[in-house]
């Protein structure tokens, strides 16, 4: 009889193979782990300061003007119309205030006396007006021809093909031409302030040239009116710096001539607005774009509390806005609504708490209105999803980079 097989003793895995979550105990955590990391006032400081520099080094970008204009001749068309026509403004505005005007001061004839007003009435409006209207559509064709020849023409958001995309379109045009006007009015209303007033009226014409400076672009990539707003106003240092030159260098003449110089350097700073990169890349987390410290880290750094993220620097127009909207009636349901919903600033989001904190609102935005596309747990460097990431804000625990725009 043949001896049966001898079978083979099952094998165990020693503890040391198993799978290292069943061998090691879990770690503690400690609370003040989860606690928002800030940076300091001076380094806050630091950076904003950097982000002014950059502006201000992007605002004398005339190599860049120089360079496209000499390679494209499209762009160079649209420049040389619009520097003859503005030009011819300028020269007839200095004409009057220089010359004709005197002259008919000192005399006595009634015609000659008011031979300046007829200057002014039958030629010079007509003509800043024809240059006004011109020049916006050829800054508007130079605008998307830059954008083109730096980013593609895909990068460009479609126009609507809808009634009601159109619709929405014609408005935001309406709205935004309106707030030109409240912009004006307001630089103006500052200027009457005793002692602050002037210097603060120059600042915010500084913000205001640079948002113009920048509104083509913008649009150009399909952002809404508020995200527009909101991206000025959280990059509050770097625009202001980029905004210096064009509004220091329009504030010595009349304020005729002032416009009609700001008209005839407005293309050229729309070209160097398309070559720039506003800073910092994220207001949340400024040391990404800074190359500091925690730029190359996963650690999450606010800037100082006692440093604004975000400026409301369009808080008074936009008010005003409102307000001329609901008092021309321009329909009662879509005027609030217009009015209500294009800003959303820091006084809106709660009080003073709010000044880190994002605006609800800034996630959800219809494609017209320029769609706003959130990196949820997305790591922008490696970008590969971070699913131990959570969303800040909204009930939910943690900190990361994750629910946060790159604009």
């Amino acid at each position: 009889m043949s001896r049966p097989s001898k079978q083979r003793r099952p094998q165990y895995a020693s503890p040391a193979s198993s799978d290292s979550s069943f061998s090691q105990p879990p770690q503690y955590v400690s609370p003040r782990a989860t606690y928002p990391v800030f940076l300091s006032l001076q380094e806050t400081a630091w950076l904003q300061l950097s982000c002014a520099g950059r502006g201000l080094v992007d605002a004398f970008r005339w190599d860049t003007v120089i360079r496209l204009v000499a390679s494209d001749s499209e762009v160079r068309s649209h420049m040389l119309k619009s520097l003859m026509l503005n030009t011819v403004s300028l020269a007839s505005i200095y004409f009057f205030d220089w010359l004709l005007h005197p002259l008919a001061q000192a005399q006595q004839k009634w015609f000659h006396r008011n031979l300046g007003w007829f200057y002014q009435v039958l030629w010079l409006l007509p003509v800043v007006g024809v240059s006004f209207y011109l020049n916006s559509s050829w800054c508007t064709l130079i605008a998307k021809r830059a954008f083109t020849l730096q980013h593609g023409a895909r990068a460009a958001a479609q126009p609507p093909s809808t009634y009601s995309g159109m619709l929405n379109k014609l408005a935001s045009s309406a709205y935004s031409g309106v707030m030109v006007l409240t912009s004006v009015v307001v630089s103006f209303a500052l200027g009457y302030i005793p002692y602050v007033g002037p210097p603060a009226g120059f600042v915010f014409l500084c913000w205001i040239d640079s948002y113009y400076c920048f509104e083509f672009i913008w649009i150009a990539r399909g952002f809404s009116l508020s995200r527009r707003v909101r991206l000025l106003e959280e990059r509050w240092a770097y625009c202001l710096a980029f905004g210096l030159p064009p509004t220091a260098l329009c504030m010595w003449g009349s304020s005729l001539a002032n416009v009609a110089l700001f008209a005839l350097v407005f293309p050229a700073y729309i070209i160097m607005a398309v070559y720039a990169r506003p800073l910092p890349l994220d207001p949340y987390n400024p040391t990404i774009s800074a190359g500091g410290r925690g730029a190359d880290d996963d650690v999450v750094r606010y800037p100082s509390p006692l440093v604004p993220i975000r400026i409301p620097v369009f808080a008074p127009v936009m008010w005003l806005n409102d307000w001329i909207v609901r008092v021309l009636s321009v329909g009662s349901s879509a005027g609030a609504g217009v009015g209500n919903s294009r800003y959303s600033g820091p006084a809106r989001a709660g009080g003073a708490g709010a000044r880190h904190r994002r605006d609800p609102s800034d996630g959800v935005e219809s494609i017209e209105e320029g769609e706003a596309v959130e990196l949820v747990g997305v790591d922008p460097r490696r970008g590969v999803p971070d699913a131990s990431r959570a969303r800040l804000g909204g009930g939910a625990a943690g900190l990361g980079r994750a629910g946060r725009k790159y604009d």
